[in-house]
């Protein structure tokens, strides 16, 4: 069975996340949908799941189908169909061991900031408006502490049954203008862990807590000690990696 690969992107705002959902909208739902007008029923697998209102330029999308596929043509099909909430950048087969999820080896993470007096209409789906000023220097000294392999149950929605221990990569914020922006790459994520992340930034950002604090947070292992989660629409998947070199896996018209 032909396995191939689909690189996309999407404007997360008008579905409920990506997974597929009865009765609401949902990337994966009407990706699906798409596809079964040219293959039939097929089963996706996909690099990471992402909240409603989350957006992703990188994401990958995995699957098998019992006869061999014509990729430019399936590539225009589902770009006519998705567009424009839902772009696909690239599709390509692989080899039949490829697995978006279990094959990846990390992910990368963007959250904007828009930090004025006054929002900007143009990015408000994008960003979130913080009016007050941020000291993106304690920002940025408090995520260095999540860096390494640490247990997160602080910050993670748990699954039963599943580990919150995770390994962060690198992380780091950065201002641009008005922009204050994260970037930060794990070998894997759990359900919440950037937003909440970003909540405790801000905070230190805001003079409500310092860098220092982070291993109290992390040593609770208590959702109870972080104030609630950032808004998910200054979210973006950017990109994820895997072992071998293949092509795609951010496509060439996303500035980072």
């Amino acid at each position: 069975m032909p396995t191939y690969r689909i690189d996309l992107a999407y404007d997360g705002t008008g579905f409920h996340g990506y997974a597929r959902q009865n009765n609401v909208r949902t990337v994966q739902g009407d990706l699906e949908t798409a596809l079964f007008r040219i293959t039939g029923d097929v089963k996706t697998i996909v690099a990471g799941r992402t909240d409603g209102g989350v957006h992703a330029v990188g994401q990958v999308v995995s699957f098998s189908v019992d006869a061999p596929l014509d990729t430019r043509r399936l590539q225009r099909s589902l770009n006519g169909q998705l567009g424009p909430e839902i772009a696909v950048s690239g599709v390509a087969e692989v080899g039949g061991d490829f697995h978006a999820r279990f094959s990846a080896t990390g992910r990368r993470y963007r959250y904007r900031i828009w930090n004025r007096p006054v929002l900007d209409p143009l990015t408000a789906r994008t960003t979130w408006h913080i009016p007050e000023p941020l000291d993106v220097g304690a920002m940025d000294g408090t995520v260095g502490w999540f860096v390494g392999v640490h247990d997160f149950a602080s910050l993670c929605r748990k699954a039963p049954g599943r580990t919150t221990v995770r390994e962060v990569l690198d992380a780091r914020w950065i201002r641009s203008g008005d922009i204050v922006e994260l970037s930060i790459s794990a070998v894997a994520f759990c359900h919440q862990m950037v937003r909440s992340i970003v909540t405790v930034s801000v905070d230190a950002g805001k003079g409500r807590s310092r860098p220092e604090d982070v291993p109290v947070i992390l040593a609770a292992r208590s959702r109870d000690v972080v104030r609630g989660l950032a808004p998910p629409h200054g979210l973006t998947l950017m990109a994820v990696t895997y072992d071998e070199a293949e092509p795609g896996t951010v496509p060439s018209w996303v500035v980072l």
